[in-house]
Parts: C-alpha cells; sequence; structure tokens
C-alpha cells in the first residue's frame, strides 16, 4: 500500500468524467488499498480515483462503521433534503453551502466485480452524492451556493 497524492481542484483530471473500470485485477486491488490509506491519512470521509489522478469509475467513502469500495457506482434512490457545509480534499481549508439528499443508495461493484447495493443517511448519504459527482468531473464549488465564512465555521458554543 501506499500514499497518493490529492490533486487541487485546478488539475484538469478532477474536471473530467471518468470512465467505467472494466478489469478488477490486482492493479485495482492496489489502487482501492491505495486510496483507503490515503483518505485515512488525510482525515476525509470520502475520497474518489480523479482526485488521485486516476480517471476511473472508483469512490472510497468511510461511513464511520466501515469503509466502502464502490467501483462503478450508480446513485440509485434518494430522498429527503440537507443543506450544510461541505469541504473537499481537493480544495483544503474552504467549505460551501450544498443542498444534498438526506438519504441515499447506491448500486455498485466490489473490488472483485460482485454488485451489492448501499445506504446511508446525512453526512454519508452527502458523502455518495459528492464522490459519485467527482466522477462527472463536477467539483461541489459548482453545486454549492455559497462559500461559508470563517465565522460561520466556527463551532457554537
Amino acid at each position: 500500500m501506499g500514499l497518493r497524492k490529492i490533486l487541487n481542484d485546478r488539475e484538469p483530471a478532477l474536471h473530467k468524467v471518468c470512465k467505467p473500470v472494466t478489469n478488477f485485477d490486482r492493479r485495482l486491488h492496489k489502487l482501492l488499498d491505495d486510496m483507503q490509506e490515503t483518505l485515512a491519512d488525510a482525515g476525509g470521509v470520502g475520497l474518489a480515483a480523479p482526485q488521485v489522478g486516476i480517471l476511473r469509475r472508483v469512490v472510497i467513502v468511510d461511513t464511520g462503521e466501515e469503509v466502502l469500495e464502490l467501483v462503478n457506482p450508480e446513485l440509485v434512490e434518494t430522498s429527503g433534503e440537507q443543506e450544510g457545509p461541505e469541504g473537499c480534499l481537493s480544495l483544503p481549508g474552504k467549505y460551501g453551502l450544498v443542498k444534498r439528499p438526506m438519504h441515499a443508495k447506491v448500486r455498485a461493484q466490489d473490488r472483485d466485480g460482485n454488485w451489492y447495493e448501499a445506504e446511508g443517511e446525512e453526512i454519508v448519504a452527502r458523502c455518495f452524492c459528492h464522490e459519485l459527482d467527482h466522477l462527472d468531473g463536477i467539483m461541489y464549488t459548482e453545486v454549492m451556493e455559497r462559500f461559508l465564512t470563517d465565522e460561520e465555521l466556527e463551532p457554537q458554543e
């Protein structure tokens, strides 16, 4: 395993549509392992392959209970609405006000190509949507209402 460099929002790779994964091999397994290590090191909740320069439909999401490996993920169901701060490892220190579904379900393949479904509420639903946007070249800054100020981000007492 190894840490990969997380690209910043000025990198062209973050603004391109990713290709589906067709080979479920050692290279994919290494990418998934490296992405997990990179995500843990960065202290994030999710990471998409284009953020580490790989234009493939691969996402890692840390739900707090498990780390999901989503290969060729599709959003199959959403409900409700939430509005709140959203950040990105490719845009460190910046947060925007973004509307996302309160609940989201994805269908994806695991590292061996088996299809499964995963669902989540609140931050997990937000993360699913955010990371799947990356696979289509969309940054949260393109769907946010506005950037949040430092004062808005300070913890409330």
